[in-house]
C-alpha cells in the first residue's frame, strides 16, 4: 500500500504517532529536517498515562529500564525540607506506574526510532517539507531531502509534529495566542564529583529569589537543574553556566565538576486556535506550549499522538466514519486549554517574587502542603492531575452514557483482578467490551458476530470502589477511554453506537 499519511517532525510526538500507526498496520512516511535524534536531554518526565499507552504497544518496560523512576519530591525553603510528596504512595492502586519516569528526551527518541526500525520503518532524516496544499481529496506536498531533487507527493492526511515554530501551523495561517513569562529561565545538565545518595528523589527549593528544581538524570553523577536566571542577567541571551555557578551552589549546594548542557530560554503559554484544518492536523508543541510546571508538555504531545493515531488508523482502513477525526481537535484542544490555565496559575504562583509567592513559601509550603497530602482524597487527585490519568473526554461526540460512577470519556479505571489486571486486554489497541460481572449469552453472540473482543471480569467488591457497576456494559476505545457505558447490557444501544460512527473492530476481517 502507498503511504497515505505524512508525519512532519520526528520528536517524541511524531515518533509516538508513527509507532501507533505502524502497530495498527497503517502505511505512512515520517520526515525530519534534522540529521538524527536529539543530542540533549531536554524533556525528562514521562508520566503514568503515557506509560500506560506505551504498555499497550509493548514499549513501557524498555523505557523504564532506560530511565529511572522518581518516587518523591522534597520541597525546601533553603534551610530545611518543608514538605515531602511521595508519588508512589499517591498513585498506589490508581495506575500500574505510580511514579514519574526520568528519561532524557534523546534516549526516549532513540528507543522509539529503534523500535520503528525493528518493524521496518525508517525516519527520513535531512528531509524538509517545503510547501503543501490542503485539497478536498488530500494534501499535495513538496519535499526535499538534503542533496536530492525536489519531490512532489500526495497524501490523504498530513500531521504537523514540527515543534513550536511549526511550518505546518504557519502554513495553515493559524493564530497561536498566549503569552510569554518575563523571567529568563535556565536549564542545565551537570555532572557531580560525588554520586547522589537517592536516585529516586526530586528536590525543589523556594525562597525570596524564586525557585530551583533539580533531579537525577541518566546516572548517579548527573543532575538536571532548572531555575530562574538572576535578575541582573535577565536581558541577556548569552548567559553561561559559569556566570551563575555561585548562585546555583548557594541555593542547592550542588557543585558541578562538568557541564554537559546549558541553555537559557523564555517560557511561553500558547494554544493554537485550531488543531485541525481540512486534512491536516497539528500535534504537540506545534499546537500548544506550556510552562515547565509538572513536566506536562512532552506528555501532552504524546497524548495527542495516541489520540489521533487510532482514529486515523480506523478511517484509513475503512473501519470508522471519517467524522471521528473531528473529535481529535474537540478532545485535545479542550484539554490543552485547561492544562494551560492550570499550569499557568501554578507557575505564576511559584515564580512570583511578590506577596503571593512569599505567602506560598512562608505559609503554604511549610504548613498547608504537608497537611493536604495527609488526606487521601486530595492526594489521589493530585496524582491523577500530575500523571494525566484524570484526562477525560466527557463532552466528546464519541462519549455516550454512564454506569456506576464511570462515565463515557473517562480513562478506564485501572484495577488489579484475581488473574492480573483489566489493562492487559488493552494491548490489542482495539475496540473491546468490558463486563465486570457476567456477560449475557446474547451479548457474547453479538460480540462474536461483530468480531468485537469481549472481556469478562468476575465481580469483586473492590470493583464497586473503583466505580464499576456489576454487569454493566462498558465499550472501550482503542486508547483505553470509555466510549459507551450502559447500566444494562443493551444490545440495541451498543449496535446504534457502532453504526452511528461506522465502527468495525480492527480485528474484523
Amino acid at each position: 500500500m502507498n503511504p497515505q499519511i505524512l508525519i512532519v517532525g520526528a520528536g517524541p510526538t511524531g515518533l509516538a504517532l508513527a509507532y501507533s500507526l505502524a502497530r495498527q498496520g497503517v502505511p505512512f512516511r515520517i520526515i525530519d529536517r534534522n540529521s538524527g535524534t536529539g543530542t540533549a536531554s531536554r524533556a525528562l518526565a514521562v508520566h503514568a498515562r503515557i506509560l500506560e499507552h506505551y504498555e499497550q504497544f509493548g514499549l513501557a518496560e524498555r523505557n523504564i529500564k532506560r530511565g529511572h523512576p522518581i518516587l518523591s519530591l522534597d520541597v525546601s525553603d533553603g534551610k530545611k525540607v518543608r514538605a515531602q510528596v511521595k508519588f508512589h504512595e499517591l498513585g498506589k492502586g490508581q495506575s500500574p506506574f505510580p511514579f514519574i519516569l526520568s528519561l532524557p528526551q534523546d534516549d526516549h527518541e532513540e528507543i522509539l526510532v529503534d523500535e520503528l526500525s525493528k518493524i521496518g520503518v525508517e525516519v527520513e532524516w535531512n528531509t524538509e517539507l517545503i510547501s503543501f496544499e490542503n485539497t478536498e481529496d488530500g494534501v499535495n506536498t513538496v519535499m526535499q531531502q538534503l542533496g536530492e531533487p525536489v519531490e512532489i507527493a500526495e497524501f490523504a492526511y498530513l500531521c504537523g509534529c514540527d515543534g513550536a515554530g511549526s511550518m505546518v501551523r504557519k502554513g495553515l495561517d493559524l493564530d497561536f495566542p498566549g503569552g510569554t513569562y518575563k523571567q529568563l529561565f535556565f536549564v542545565a545538565d551537570i555532572e557531580t564529583a560525588e554520586p547522589v545518595d537517592d536516585m529516586e528523589k526530586m528536590d525543589m527549593y523556594m525562597d525570596n529569589d524564586g525557585f530551583m528544581l533539580y533531579m537525577n538524570v541518566r546516572n548517579a553523577h548527573t543532575k538536571r537543574i532548572l531555575g530562574i536566571v538572576p535578575e541582573e542577567f535577565n536581558e541577556r541571551t548569552d548567559v553561561q553556566y559559569s556566570e551563575i555557578t555561585d548562585y546555583v551552589e548557594n541555593k542547592i549546594g550542588v557543585k558541578a565538576s562538568k557541564v554537559n548542557w546549558f541553555s537559557t530560554y523564555r517560557v511561553h503559554n500558547r494554544v493554537s486556535e485550531k488543531f485541525t484544518k481540512g486534512r491536516i492536523f497539528i500535534l504537540g508543541d506545534a499546537g500548544h506550549l506550556h510552562s515547565p510546571t509538572g513536566g506536562q508538555g512532552m506528555n501532552t504531545g504524546i497524548g495527542d499522538a495516541i489520540n489521533l493515531g487510532w482514529k486515523l488508523a480506523a478511517v484509513v482502513q475503512g473501519k470508522a466514519d471519517s467524522m471521528i477525526l473531528g473529535t481529535y481537535e474537540q478532545e485535545r484542544i479542550a484539554f490543552a486549554r485547561r492544562l494551560i490555565a492550570t499550569t499557568d496559575k501554578a507557575f505564576q504562583t511559584i515564580v512570583n517574587q511578590k506577596l503571593p509567592g512569599t505567602l506560598l513559601r512562608e505559609y503554604a509550603v511549610p504548613y498547608a502542603l504537608p497537611s493536604v497530602f495527609k488526606f487521601s482524597f486530595a492526594s489521589k487527585n493530585a496524582f491523577k492531575i500530575l500523571s494525566q490519568i484524570h484526562i477525560n473526554y466527557r463532552s466528546s461526540l464519541l462519549s455516550k452514557g454512564k454506569a456506576g460512577k464511570i462515565f463515557a470519556g473517562m480513562r478506564l479505571p485501572w484495577i488489579e483482578t484475581a488473574n492480573g489486571d483489566n489493562f492487559a486486554p488493552l494491548r490489542s489497541v482495539d475496540w473491546q467490551i468490558h463486563i465486570y460481572g457476567k456477560a449475557t449469552p446474547e451479548l457474547i453472540d453479538f460480540a462474536r458476530s461483530h468480531s468485537l473482543e469481549l472481556h469478562e471480569f468476575p465481580w469483586e467488591a473492590k470493583m464497586k470502589d473503583a466505580g464499576f457497576k456489576q454487569n454493566a456494559l462498558y465499550l472501550i476505545r482503542p486508547d483505553g477511554h470509555v466510549a459507551l457505558a450502559t447500566d444494562k447490557q443493551w444490545l440495541r444501544v451498543l449496535n446504534m453506537y457502532l453504526e452511528s460512527f461506522g465502527i468495525v473492530a480492527f480485528g474484523a476481517k
